[in-house]
């Protein structure tokens, strides 16, 4: 676009800019933390155990002069199972489409081959701009913080030549340190653009993907590392109670969750069911914020034999 195309487009938007931005770093980089401290509200589901996204959620700043659409994607990572070369195609799709890339990288971990794996597939794409972002930065001192900038800094000249990233900015999620800022230098790489969505409005996923998400991140909590890649939930349905007045309404939730072994399905169930009422529990509050009702939540664990590696499952799971 010519500069004079640009100022005429400023002009007729108001000086209003909007468009998306894709969040990307190896699993556990801290990419779904930073989108609900950016939008304010939890629209993606955090864990400590890797690869737990794996829906595109969109998180919507929304500014006076802006509106800045998170895309938050799975790790990106060497695959080794069809369902992880699935997610990596997911976040090649994504890239295409996003007006600027944030990537995510820990404070508190050296960079490694994962990084550079990334940083790598992000040079390919070319001519959009890249701005690195170091979250974790409460996790390590000053020192430390200051040689991981560097570090990133010096990796960004490796792969993209002398220019490196558009920008640089440490962050942490989860004390609101430069969370603003981040927010300021993404949306300064947005197009000019009429407001993309309604006033308010913070995600676009549909409410039954954000109730599956809020139900694996419950029964992540404190398991096994094999769990994780293991674990699909689908929502099954969520019906209206009959004879509930209208402005007391509660819906049953009814939910599947499925994992590859049995041994998997004792995780998950607990001993005499215990654990699975408690994934329940945890799960409910923000299931009831998310739909404005109370609810009766109905889960059951199934048990659907090597799915990751199953072109068929993987279609009926929703991957």
């Amino acid at each position: 676009m010519s500069k004079q195309n640009k100022s005429d487009g400023e002009a007729a938007n108001g000086g209003y800019r909007a468009g998306f931005s894709v969040l990307v770093g190896r699993p556990n980089a801290g990419k779904s933390t930073l989108t609900n401290a950016l939008v304010g509200q939890k629209v993606a589901i955090t864990s400590a155990k890797p690869q737990t996204t794996r829906h595109t959620i969109r998180g919507i700043v929304h500014r006076d002069d802006a509106q800045l659409i998170l895309v938050d994607t799975p790790g990106l990572h060497r695959p080794r199972t069809l369902l992880g070369k699935r997610l990596n195609e997911l976040v090649a799709d994504t890239l295409a489409e996003v007006d600027a890339i944030g990537f995510c990288l820990p404070a508190n971990e050296k960079i490694g081959p994962g990084d550079k794996f990334i940083a790598a597939q992000l040079a390919a794409v070319g001519n959009k701009p890249i701005v690195a972002i170091v979250t974790k930065a409460d996790t390590v001192d000053r020192q430390a913080l200051t040689e991981q900038l560097l570090a990133v800094a010096a990796l960004g000249r490796e792969v993209l030549g002398e220019d490196g990233w558009k920008d640089i900015v440490p962050v942490s999620a989860t004390d609101g340190f430069q969370v603003e800022t981040v927010a300021d230098v993404l949306i300064s790489h947005m197009p000019s653009s009429p407001p993309l969505y309604p006033d308010g409005h913070l995600t676009d996923e549909p409410e039954a993907v954000m109730i599956a998400e809020l139900i694996r991140e419950a029964a992540l909590e404190g398991v096994r590392d094999e769990l994780p890649h293991s674990l699909a939930v689908v929502v099954d349905e969520i019906v209206p109670r009959e004879g509930r007045p209208d402005d007391r309404p509660f819906l049953d939730v009814r939910v599947n969750l499925y994992v590859e072994r049995p041994s998997q399905k004792a995780i998950i169930i607990g001993k005499g069911g215990a654990r699975l009422r408690e994934v329940g529990t945890n799960a409910r509050k923000g299931i009831e914020a998310l739909l404005g009702a109370r609810i009766y939540l109905d889960l059951h664990v199934k048990v659907a034999k090597d799915w990751q590696r199953d072109p068929k499952q993987l279609v009926k799971l929703g991957f």
